[in-house]
């Protein structure tokens, strides 16, 4: 003989799980997630170009030398490409906190990412994977409620 299990009338655990996922998404949103997102992202990449530098934006000779040997890219030389790579983590990672030019600054690290994974780390994908997530959500969403790009209205 089959049993049936009856749910108390009032009691859905459907309906309850889906009115608290409604008032999660309703209070958090895009706001809060894009926040952590901006601030996530950003904190990886200022430490990585905090680690180039002496004082305020100085090139350390170490950092010439990686780019010499580790970071050897193609088509550009150490000198160049250490400027650019130090110079973008920091900058991007300044407008993102920020909230400003988020799509832009998004797209250029997503392009360092890029060129990251395929020229110099290709073996480390699975964090590479993480920050372009990261990264596709503030391209896709921009920054945010509280951001500066809400503030002036920049979409």
């Amino acid at each position: 003989m089959d049993r049936v299990h009856t749910t108390p009338r009032g009691f859905n655990l459907r309906h309850t799980w889906n009115r608290l996922a409604d008032a999660v998404q309703r209070h958090l949103g895009d706001t809060v997630l894009c926040l952590v997102a901006r601030f996530g992202i950003a904190s990886v990449f200022f430490l990585s170009g905090r680690t180039k530098v002496e004082g305020l934006l100085t090139i350390t000779p170490s950092t010439y030398e990686l780019f010499r040997t580790e970071y050897a890219l193609p088509l550009l030389s150490p000198w160049l490409a250490a400027h650019l790579a130090t110079y973008s983590e920091h900058l991007f990672s300044l407008l993102l906190v920020l909230g400003l030019m988020t799509r832009l600054s998004a797209m250029a690290l997503l392009g360092m990412t890029t060129v990251i994974e395929v020229f110099v780390y290709p073996d480390a994908w699975p964090t590479h994977l993480t920050w372009a997530g990261l990264l596709l959500l503030l391209i896709a969403r921009g920054a945010g409620a509280w951001s500066l790009d809400h503030l002036l209205k920049v979409r």
